[in-house]
């Protein structure tokens, strides 16, 4: 007779099953529409849990919560793997001799990437509707997705077999000893089978085969290596059902419309070229976007008592080693010069005459440095040092993304240096600011503590204590609730500090993280920053790192596509256009231009020989957000009439004083006293 297992489930209830039993048993003996229903199951051995596969026999007592479509984020992170294991299953049906490689979920949907059979090129995006139809095929199958435990030898002599040498090369790099999981798509030796580590869905037909849709083709080296093969990568797009697809597609579709690139080039705000790649050439109209949210954030740095400083941008490396990013960064530095004799390029600097020098990529040393003149005492703490400082990371060419991620870019930087005594409130005021900030510009967000990654420096008890005041401040704050998102995330904190991230919401549903704040004991000590405490010895400051637009030209790109190129009037690079119907016109015009920029309000006058519709869809293409528009009519009476930019409403006649009483309040910047 076997021995019993029991299961503890999420209601508190507890049940006995035979030895060898899985979570299927377990969704079986609770019910019919359970059984049906289960996908996969949470299984915790007193080792904090994993998802597992609903046929995979349990190994001992456990407590166990059944997943099902309700569980929304782990269904999802099922089926987007399954679908990516159906995609390469329908690949090598419809070509054969193409060599499977890796196939991740990703955050919308998967991808694949294949080495096409010899003798063809890579995939086409004009291949993908039969690809779709063959993963239908598949999918309709229902056949079973079945794991099975193999050894490292056993694995690399089949994918050596079976002519996949990318498998075989990497299954190799596994660690010897260890079972290997092998999931094989039906039940017979002839079936499909692909080294993963799962969980998998208990069969092909939980998928719905309405609920995803392939989406691109990009090329991938083999492990990202230029050294090695091209391979085709494969983009797929996958959700839970039809309606969910159909929504993300729209939000695609609406992303397309509002992509700051696009955008930007109709708006006449900035370009990109070769000659200065990832780096941005900005317009006037651009650079006005950019001077508004400088003086904007100066004001509310000069409200919240940060004095503001110029840092170089060339740094002795030495520095850069002191700090640590030598180590972290120097892949990602521009150094100067990129090849100094006796230097070693993968080791550490030399402490010789070598004049070796890098382009900063963060701001942080400098401060450290403008910190150590002069003798600080703990009657100066806490000091707020605040800089646009202009910062250079070499990205990859592959990465860079118009605005979002460029290789030149300008930080609304800032260091608190403080007391420890000091750190919780400093961070309450952090919040209020960025809470104050972020609301001027109408978003929503949540807030999230990354914590400590496993490669980091610092003792673990100044760990403890840099985690514990940020999360103090934000429970003192009142922030730390479900209304802003709060939540705790192991391991994704800097490898100095743990942070505070704001991950803002747009328009269209998207989450951007911009804004942070760290608690950083190492870098003070690494640099040897210290203040004279009341006690007449030396201490070490607590550094906190903190941003809240992150960087200049992301958070204007972000701008951009949330307000679809609709800027706020206070930000509007031209808030008014004063576009003329007739010649009998043209000094009225320039008349109602010039009170209206006496009153503050950036508006120019239009008075082109050229018909209105024309000037309304041109000035409405460059999103300008007030066109009055001033005939012979509103010359001999004084007025205008006003077109709002997006408005449903026609055009509304108004007395030129009342437009400009009404539009110079209006086209105010936001008041952050």
């Amino acid at each position: 007779m076997s021995e019993m297992i029991k299961i503890s489930l999420p209601d508190g209830s507890i049940r006995e099953l035979p030895e060898g039993s899985t979570p299927a048993d377990v969704a079986a003996a609770i019910g019919p529409g359970l059984a049906k229903a289960a996908l996969a199951a949470r299984v915790d051995y007193g080792n904090g849990g994993e998802l597992r596969d609903l046929h995979r026999p349990f190994e001992g007592d456990a407590t166990v919560a059944l997943v099902t479509s309700r569980d929304e984020a782990d269904a999802l992170e099922l089926a987007r793997h399954d679908f990516a294991h159906v995609l390469a299953e329908a690949v090598q049906r419809l070509y054969p001799g193409t060599q499977i490689t890796f196939g991740p979920a990703t955050d919308d949907g998967f991808y694949y990437d294949f080495a096409p059979a010899p003798g063809r090129g890579p995939f086409t995006e004009e291949e993908l509707p039969g690809i779709e139809e063959e993963m239908r095929r598949v999918i309709a199958a229902d056949k079973k997705l079945v794991r099975e435990e193999w050894s490292r030898e056993d694995v690399r002599a089949f994918f050596e077999q079976s002519g996949e040498t990318f498998k075989a090369e990497w299954v190799m790099e596994l660690p010897e000893g260890e079972a290997i999981t092998m999931y094989r798509t039906g039940e017979g030796e002839a079936d499909w089978m692909d080294l993963c580590r799962g969980p998998h869905l208990p069969s092909t037909g939980k998928l719905d085969p309405q609920a995803f849709k392939l989406t691109r083709v990009s090329g991938a080296y083999w492990r990202g290596d230029p050294k090695n093969p091209m391979l085709s990568r494969i983009y797929g797009t996958a959700w839970l059902n039809k309606k969910q697809l159909a929504e993300h597609l729209h939000r695609l579709e609406e992303a397309g419309k509002r992509d700051h690139r696009k955008l930007g080039r109709e708006m006449d705000l900035f370009h990109l070229q070769e000659e200065a790649h990832g780096s941005v050439f900005w317009h006037p109209q651009g650079y006005r976007i950019w001077r508004e949210l400088e003086a904007y954030m100066r004001r509310a740095i000069d409200g919240a008592g940060y004095r503001e400083v110029k840092t170089p941008q060339l740094i002795d490396a030495r520095q850069w080693e002191r700090s640590g990013h030598w180590g972290k960064y120097r892949e990602n530095m521009f150094v100067v010069p990129d090849e100094v004799p006796g230097v070693d390029d993968e080791g550490p600097v030399l402490t010789g005459e070598a004049d070796l020098m890098a382009l900063k990529p963060m701001n942080c040393p400098a401060h450290v440095l403008i910190f150590k003149q002069g003798i600080t005492s703990y009657r100066d703490l806490p000091l707020r040092i605040y800089e646009n400082g202009c910062c250079h990371r070499n990205e990859p060419h592959g990465a860079l993304h118009g605005l979002m991620r460029v290789r030149q870019f300008t930080q609304d930087d800032a260091h608190i240096f403080c007391t420890e005594e000091q750190i919780v409130d400093e961070v309450k005021a952090f919040c209020a600011l960025a809470d104050r900030v972020y609301k001027d510009f109408g978003f929503t967000y949540s807030i999230k503590l990354a914590l400590r990654p496993d490669q980091r420096f610092g003792s673990d008890a100044d760990w403890d204590k840099a985690e514990s005041e940020l999360r103090n401040a934000v429970v003192e704050a009142g922030m730390a609730t479900p209304e802003y998102g709060w939540e705790e995330l192991p391991g994704e904190g800097a490898f100095y500090a743990p942070k505070l991230e704001w991950h803002l919401t747009d328009a269209i549903g998207r989450t951007w993280q911009v804004g942070t704040i760290q608690s950083d004991r190492v870098l003070p000590d690494r640099l040897d920053a210290t203040y004279v405490g009341e006690d007449g010895e030396k201490h070490r400051p607590v550094m906190l790192h903190r941003a809240i637009f992150g960087s200049y030209e992301r958070f204007i790109g972000i701008l951009i596509e949330h307000f679809a190129g609709k800027l706020p009037l206070w930000l509007a690079p031209t808030q008014a256009v004063v576009a003329t119907i007739v010649s009998d016109a043209d000094d009225y015009a320039d008349e109602v231009a010039a009170k209206l920029v006496a009153a503050g309000i950036r508006a120019e006058a239009d008075t082109r020989n050229e018909k209105i519709n024309y000037k309304v869809r041109e000035h409405s293409l460059a999103k300008v957000p007030l066109l009055l528009v001033v005939g012979k009519r509103e010359a001999e009476e004084g007025s205008v009439a006003v077109r709002r930019l997006g408005s449903d409403e026609h055009q509304k006649v108004m007395s030129l004083d009342e437009a400009i009483a009404t539009f110079a309040n209006e086209a105010r910047a936001p008041d952050l006293v």
